[in-house]
């Protein structure tokens, strides 16, 4: 258990998920171990491993200089219940999401807690990452270039707009954030979610109430191999359909991503309406979100029918808010003009 903390100094835990990571295990162990502010207490939940796991963590917790509990799951869990589990367990005030094949830069918690302890408004926060070979090398690349978390795409988070970044594909990485453990009864269940996994629902989470920041800063060497995929880049926009097409397709095959768009959002604004009021930043950014989709996808089938909504959407920015980000300048009039004619 966390000891009990001192006036600006928040106790850390850190959770750790481990599942047959005996290759990369111990220099993750290791990243923790040598933080310049160390964590009061490591959680671990073990999901049923048969290699050498539980022989590393039951030695390092041996000669760690903080408490280690090592809890080997009675039946597999997978990834999100795992980490649901890990996370119900810490006891500090401040948590911290581990992965078992990655490495924390030494003042990763350091400069994590500093930043809760300055925005006391924020419960949860993520970093960049560099991304490393599977031999830790440093690529050159780094995540938020991965799930284009772009300046354009930051500026407009600084706007308060964090809730529509995370509705175009999540941006925030669990080995990358620190979050309250007051926020933890609002995360969990974690559900499960075509598009998300638990880190995606975390952000939702922070961003549902407003509570959410990024820091700018990469304070995690995130490991690629074979073993695992790089991230969630939110999806890009499909290819061009011509004029002719446009003219010519039944239209069901038109309001068809429509209609999934629609049902997406419905099924998350569903979820956290459950543990958000609908008057928080976040939700009325989703309610505005799944209000265009739900318009876009119930035009009537008339053309002449259609102009009142269509217009009324474009002048409330509508169709250029919620274009894809790599789009370019005329996608917004040729979503409106397929809305009328299609």
């Amino acid at each position: 258990m966390a000891t009990p903390s001192e006036p600006n100094r928040p106790t850390v835990s850190v959770a750790l998920c481990t599942y047959f990571g005996e290759t990369y295990l111990e220099t993750q162990l290791k990243s923790i171990l040598d933080q310049t502010r160390r964590p009061d207490e490591l959680v671990v939940c073990d999901d049923l491993s048969t290699d050498r796991t539980l022989e590393i963590l039951e030695r390092f917790a041996a000669e760690a200089p903080f408490g280690v509990r090592i809890i080997r799951n009675p039946e597999r869990l997978g990834y999100n219940k795992n980490f649901e589990k890990a996370l119900s367990l810490c006891t500090g005030d401040i948590l911290f999401i581990c992965d078992q094949d990655d490495f924390w830069i030494p003042e990763k918690i350091q400069s994590l807690t500093d930043y809760l302890v300055r925005h006391p408004e924020t419960d949860l926060v993520f970093s960049n990452a560099r991304i490393a070979d599977e031999h830790l090398n440093d690529t050159g690349k780094f995540f938020w270039d991965t799930v284009r978390f772009t300046e354009p795409i930051r500026a407009k988070w600084r706007k308060g707009e964090a809730m529509e970044v995370l509705l175009d594909g999540n941006r925030v990485m669990g080995c990358a954030s620190a979050l309250r453990r007051a926020i933890v009864p609002q995360i969990l269940p974690i559900p499960e979610l075509p598009n998300y996994i638990y880190d995606g629902w975390l952000g939702l989470v922070g961003a549902a109430g407003g509570r959410i920041g990024f820091y700018e800063k990469p304070l995690v060497l995130y490991r690629t191999h074979e073993k695992q995929q790089v991230g969630t880049r939110p999806p890009e926009a499909g290819p061009p359909v011509g004029l002719k097409k446009r003219l010519s397709r039944p239209r069901s095959e038109k309001l068809e991503p429509l209609v999934k768009k629609r049902e997406e959002v419905r099924k998350l604004y569903d979820l956290l309406r459950q543990r958000f009021p609908d008057s928080t930043p976040g939700m009325e950014q989703m309610e505005r979100r799944l209000a265009h989709y739900t318009r876009r996808s119930t035009l009537p089938a008339g053309r002449l029918s259609r102009i009142g909504p269509v217009l009324k959407e474009w002048f409330a920015g509508n169709y250029q808010r919620y274009v894809d980000q790599e789009a370019n300048r005329y996608a917004p009039f040729l979503a409106a003009f397929g809305d009328l004619l299609e």
